[in-house]
């Protein structure tokens, strides 16, 4: 109850605006240093897996939590490797907010997971937030769909959490050192408890950024599409990490390497 009453309170006071910025967004024009200890925006370790999302406008780097959202990572994971992401469309674009993918059939009404396309619960932790470059499940808006494959990145600008609604925020009960995060890379605080972030992107934030500049129609479809090439799944590198495709090795060996990540984690949460 405590959620859903600090969840509307924040809608009520931020629904107009978001915020996006970012410390670890390479090859973005938003800032490239953040100020906070927040896990979203710490340089992914040494063999974390990670995502390489290449879509027809360029590749997007996304870091993954399976410590924190095990079967959302899993399920991502699972239907990366099965190719289901290959020509998905971006189905939904709201200007200044997110862009979002990950249903085949194209509609936002469908969906999938690897258990027999059962939806799984909502994993909320206070260790991941909606900021700009979030990675979320997604549901569809008539509620017909819920914690499939469905997924949205959080592109809100940098520059609509002014004074008074950083100090709403923290009114309404949000831990100061996320309210100050959020005040410098925005994000939508108010979707916090409410979807499963399971991502952050840390490179090709500029990619997220021109798919969400794309012109829509008055339903926020794309009047042009733009796909999904391919998922492709590995473990952060640093020394390949020089761009997106580099990051993230296409080998075989890598793949297995975050499928075992992700076994564990989940094994460790059942």
């Amino acid at each position: 109850m405590r959620k859903a009453v600090l969840a509307l309170a924040i809608a009520a006071c931020l629904l107009a605006g978001c915020s996006g910025s970012g410390g670890l967004f390479i090859g973005s024009s938003r800032p490239s240093q953040v100020d906070s200890a927040e896990l979203q925006f710490q340089t992914p370790a040494e063999g974390d897996p990670i995502a390489v999302i290449s879509t027809s406008m360029g590749d997007i780097s996304i870091v993954l939590y399976p410590e924190y959202a095990p079967m959302a990572v899993e399920n991502f994971t699972g239907l990366a490797g099965q190719g289901y992401f290959e020509g998905v469309t971006f189905h939904r674009v709201e200007k200044d907010f997110i862009i979002q993918t990950g249903d085949a059939t194209g509609t936002g009404q469908g969906g999938a997971s690897i258990w027999q396309n059962r939806d799984y619960p909502i994993e909320y932790t206070p260790k991941l937030r909606h900021y700009a470059g979030a990675v979320a499940l997604a549901a569809a808006s008539d509620g017909s769909v819920d914690n499939l494959s469905q997924f949205y990145i959080v592109s809100c600008p940098a520059d609509t959490i002014d004074r008074d609604s950083a100090q709403n925020l923290t009114d309404s009960g949000l831990p100061q050192q996320a309210v100050d995060t959020y005040r410098q890379v925005g994000g939508a605080p108010y979707l916090d408890g409410l979807d499963t972030v399971f991502g952050q992107v840390y490179d090709g934030m500029d990619v997220v950024d021109a798919i969400n500049a794309v012109e829509t129609d008055e339903n926020g479809r794309p009047l042009e599409d733009v796909s999904i090439l391919s998922v492709t799944v590995g473990t952060y590198s640093a020394a390949n990490a020089t761009g997106s495709t580099s990051a993230a090795s296409g080998t075989s060996a890598a793949e297995s390497t975050a499928s075992a990540a992700v076994s564990s984690a989940a094994g460790a949460a059942a």
